[in-house]
């Protein structure tokens, strides 16, 4: 992974707090969200050689509807992590109106890759072909990743519909193209490890060629969704000059897309709620200017908060 820390690529993203099975929970007063929210849980969406796929449905049942979805990919490095520890990450979104899906996909101690794209985007086509019992728009599909899963976020938006990388797993012949990626400290590439020796989450023995062919950067183009970025400017896991980089590439392409930068603030740093429902309406902002009510704005004023010329006397 891009300037990953060895032991960085195998820690965890942060554990939140489990939501019960199924049900209608509200927010607490000072919690990531306000108003409440259905939850299912461990849905199947898809079947890996022996291993059920399974996904949650956070669904807002108060408050703003906009019939988006939103599919959360956790962290860990390929070794650990589980959708189960979202639950906070995913209640800000909630509360702003997406429906939020935080799925499961196989870790490297089961299969490598490409095995784990395989059950992204086979969550991808599930949530397309069930998007009217979700109430959203099958063409408003985004995919949000936290460091691994950042990793496996960017490189959905930016290979739908790839044979090599579709897999077999869940709802075969449906698209997956998405509309939109919020990648939070992500991992941006994959490299070989100092001594030569293949990166964890490829198969024993893979060249440079396979590397670069498992790495997001590899696939930034035009026709990449508009994309938002969120990294701490203290994560020493995956630096952040990573996600700069990645920002840079998409403006030499014209990818509509944000970076934040959060000052003074390690890896997961979303762990933490005032951050997460910071970065959430962050996203909304982005996403409803460029997906949801794509619009354009007249030439701002001068420097200064002046109206043009006059203004600015």
């Amino acid at each position: 992974m891009q300037e990953m820390t060895r032991r960085g690529f195998f820690e965890t993203a942060g554990m939140a707090a489990v939501v019960p099975s199924v049900g209608v929970i509200t927010a607490q007063s000072g919690g990531p969200a306000r108003g409440s929210m259905s939850i299912e849980k461990n849905i199947v969406f898809g079947k890996a050689g022996n291993t059920d796929l399974h996904l949650d449905i956070y669904k807002p049942s108060g408050g703003p509807q906009k019939r988006m979805a939103m599919i959360h990919i956790h962290g860990g490095g390929f070794t650990a992590g589980s959708k189960d520890t979202l639950a906070d990450r995913v209640a800000p979104f909630v509360a702003l109106g997406y429906v939020s899906i935080p799925v499961q996909y196989r870790l490297i101690g089961e299969a490598r890759w490409p095995a784990q794209i395989e059950d992204v985007k086979a969550a991808i086509r599930w949530t397309r072909a069930n998007a009217s019992s979700l109430e959203v728009d099958p063409e408003k599909i985004a995919v949000v990743g936290y460091s691994a899963g950042g990793h496996l976020a960017l490189f959905a938006a930016g290979t739908a519909n790839r044979p090599e990388f579709e897999g077999k797993n869940g709802t075969p012949g449906g698209s997956t193209h998405v509309a939109a990626c919020c990648a939070y400290y992500p991992a941006t590439e994959v490299r070989p490890q100092p001594d030569g020796s293949a990166n964890p989450l490829l198969p024993a023995g893979s060249d440079e060629a396979a590397h670069r062919a498992a790495s997001p950067l590899t696939y930034v183009a035009k026709a990449f969704p508009p994309t938002v970025i969120f990294h701490g400017t203290a994560d020493v896991t995956i630096p952040l000059e990573s996600s700069e980089r990645l920002f840079k590439q998409f403006r030499e392409v014209q990818v509509p897309a944000e970076f934040h930068a959060f000052e003074g603030v390690p890896h997961a740093f979303d762990s933490n709620p005032e951050f997460a429902k910071a970065a959430a309406e962050l996203a909304d902002f982005f996403i409803d200017r460029k997906v949801l009510h794509p619009r354009t704005y007249p030439p701002f004023g001068g420097g200064g908060g002046g109206r043009g010329r006059r203004g600015a006397q």
